[in-house]
């Protein structure tokens, strides 16, 4: 075990290390970040047999208490990190070191026999290589030719020899590829019982290591026993993310967009925590996302390149976060900020320490530091030991937070922008995260529309407005299928609209009526809270509301609230709020009394208990920088403060 550890080089985060070393990457239990497929065991050598056992794992990784023997120096400054996914060359030679393995059947620096069980192979597919000639399994980068082909000189020069008078001879890749393709797919996961808690629960009080259990039936270095045991499954390799946010440089049409970064720095700055914002993606773990956090990122200092390795990557530490952007440190510059740099979480340019080991990507030194250690590998572990990273399944969820209940080319209802006392119907022409731009089914080329999120009021569900009594417009099949209950594939139906958790139900004359009044915001002028009438009660705790202030009484300007709606008010709640009222038309803002103004109108004031007064726990300070909607003109999202708070 002590010559295989010698050999492994940097398989640090200690997940790769054989099992039962004391460098152990551990995952404890956590409630929201579901079991990945690309779990532990890609990052893991499976080289020693294993029973099935049962652990639970947090998804953040720790690095456990690590024998400081393995640190010994092994001679010379290492400035590319190896591990046995990468299997890298060391400085000054060409040579490739061998695996030492009893796994390893073929005794010869870096091949495997093709009938090797792939399960004990520590290689990911994307960087594994298979000889043309013999069939031998090992590190693609340590293979010969341009093309990685064959494993050594001899099968190179056989090969060529063949091709020159047995062209069925090429089959052998093919069939080669197909068996790896065909067993691969054949294996089946690791056995990972991992426990599975809501999202809405907190991730982790502190991080208990969790002990795998070993049961071997036979000494370490027998073959015989090995083989007989069951292998754990090499599970298929993580695909490269797609970019998130979009590269600039790959989107002009962002080009002209806000840089935060200088900002970023400013004394005082507050960003408002991703938190806040229960709508926007990852909301509701991003409080994990902690600062000491260490992670894997492009080195932008290096000129290392090569043709295997075109782009270099090295360790950095969460200093500071800010909404989605944190300020990096690569490792290795103490007290030096020269180099630090903002970078947002969510981008496909980070990834979870152990990322470049399971694509055989090295880990290379800023150029500024690179001689200020002897040994890199010994400064990272004890860099590493204890630290937290990313979840192995973190993109996975930034995806999946991103998606869209909706898709392209469904039908609703929509409040008509040009008339708020109707819906029309309309189609989702776009999407983007989850915000939605819908066109009106009358809109012809002129592409008139609008941008709304999917869990916004204005939206509704094919049939919401026969089935609450509001107005809509709409060609006359629509009205007629929706008379009869028929569906088309393309409607959007009740279950993608989000679910009130609760109406309110009063007795008979005990809830709103027509007549009412009360305060509502100005849906044409949304800085201003307005005094308003009940114009109709609708189905299902809807509302028609007109503001008072309006020059004419015309149904147009009517517009469609919902009785739990924040949006509207009882009276007396901005006098009580130190908020500013418009009065009706024809009274003056500074003399107007609700009371004097009920008498004089006949009026019933809508009574308290018939409004909604929840205090969400938002969070937000004074003085927070955010992005939000413009929704006067909802293409824009605009940088903004929190400039007061109310409730």
């Amino acid at each position: 075990m002590d010559m295989a550890r010698e050999e492994l080089g940097l398989v640090w985060m200690g997940d790769m290390l054989l099992q039962g070393e004391p460098l152990l990457m551990d995952q404890s239990d956590t409630p929201f970040f579901t079991e990945s497929p690309h779990g532990l065991e890609e990052l893991r050598n499976r080289t020693t047999p294993l029973q099935p056992y049962s652990t639970e794992m947090d998804n953040f990784m720790m690095l456990e208490d690590f024998d400081e023997s393995y640190c010994e120096e092994n001679g010379g400054t290492n400035k590319f990190m190896t591990s046995a996914a990468t299997q890298t060359m060391q400085p000054g030679s060409r040579k490739i070191k061998p695996v030492k393995h009893p796994a390893l059947k073929l005794q010869t620096p870096i091949a495997y026999q093709r009938d090797t069980d792939l399960s004990v192979i520590p290689i990911q597919r994307e960087g594994r290589g298979v000889c043309e000639k013999c069939g031998a399994i090992g590190v693609k980068h340590a293979f010969y030719t341009r093309e990685r082909r064959f494993c050594s000189m001899q099968c190179a020069r056989e090969k060529t020899e063949i091709e020159n008078w047995n062209e069925p001879q090429l089959q052998v890749q093919q069939q080669q590829q197909h068996l790896l393709t065909q067993q691969q797919q054949e294996q089946d996961p690791p056995n990972f019982n991992q426990s599975k808690s809501s999202w809405h629960s907190p991730m982790y009080g502190s991080i208990q290591s969790q002990q795998l259990s070993l049961n071997c039936k036979s000494e370490f270095g027998h073959l015989e026993g090995f083989a007989s045991m069951p292998a754990l499954s090499l599970p298929p390799p993580l695909p490269e993310e797609p970019p998130f946010p979009p590269d600039k440089r790959s989107f002009p049409d962002l080009a002209n967009t806000y840089d935060w970064t200088l900002q970023l720095s400013e004394k005082g700055f507050r960003a408002a925590l991703v938190s806040c914002f229960k709508h926007a993606p990852m909301s509701d773990c991003w409080d994990n996302i902690t600062v000491g956090m260490k992670i894997e990122v492009e080195n932008t200092d290096c000129d290392n390149f090569s043709e295997d390795f075109p782009d270099s990557f090295w360790v950095a530490t969460v200093l500071q976060i800010a909404g989605y952007k944190a300020l990096l440190r690569y490792e290795g510059f103490g007290q030096n900020n020269s180099k630090d740099f903002w970078v947002n979480l969510c981008s496909s340019t980070v990834h979870p320490v152990g990322w470049c080991a399971t694509r055989g990507k090295p880990l290379i030194p800023p150029k500024t530091i690179e001689d200020k250690y002897k040994d890199w590998k010994e400064f990272l572990v004890k860099r590493l030991t204890g630290a937290r990273t990313l979840p192995s399944n973190f993109y996975t969820k930034v995806h999946e937070s991103l998606k869209s209940r909706f898709r392209c080319d469904l039908n609703l209802e929509v409040v008509d922008k040009n008339r708020l006392s109707q819906v029309k119907v309309a189609t989702i022409k776009k999407i983007v995260g989850k915000r939605l731009h819908v066109e009106y089914y009358d809109s012809g080329f002129d592409g008139s529309g609008f941008w709304c999120h999917e869990d916004s009021p204005l939206i509704h569900p094919v049939g919401w407005a026969r089935r609450v009594g509001h107005k809509i417009d709409a060609p006359p099949n629509y009205i007629d299928r929706c008379f009869k209950g028929l569906r088309d594939k393309d409607d959007a139906t009740e279950d993608l609209f989000p679910i009130r958790e609760f109406l309110p139900t009063f007795p008979p004359g005990m809830g709103f009526e027509e007549g009412m009044k009360l305060e509502a915001v100005d849906p044409l002028n949304l800085s201003s809270v307005c005094v308003a009438t009940v114009k109709k009660v609708l189905n299902d705790g809807y509302l028609m509301i007109r503001v008072d202030s309006y020059d004419l009484n015309d149904v147009g300007d009517w517009f469609c609230y919902h009785m739990t709606s924040p949006y509207i008010l009882p009276p007396g709640y901005c006098k009580m709020s130190s908020i500013p009222l418009n009065p009706p038309k024809g009274y003056d803002v500074a003399t107007f009394e609700w009371k004097e103004y009920l008498l004089t109108t006949g009026s019933k004031p809508a009574p308290n208990y018939l409004f909604n007064k929840d205090i969400p726990e938002h969070g937000f300070e004074v003085g927070d920088k955010l992005e939000a909607t413009d929704l006067m003109d909802p293409t824009l999202v605009c940088v903004g403060t929190v400039a007061r708070i109310v409730g």
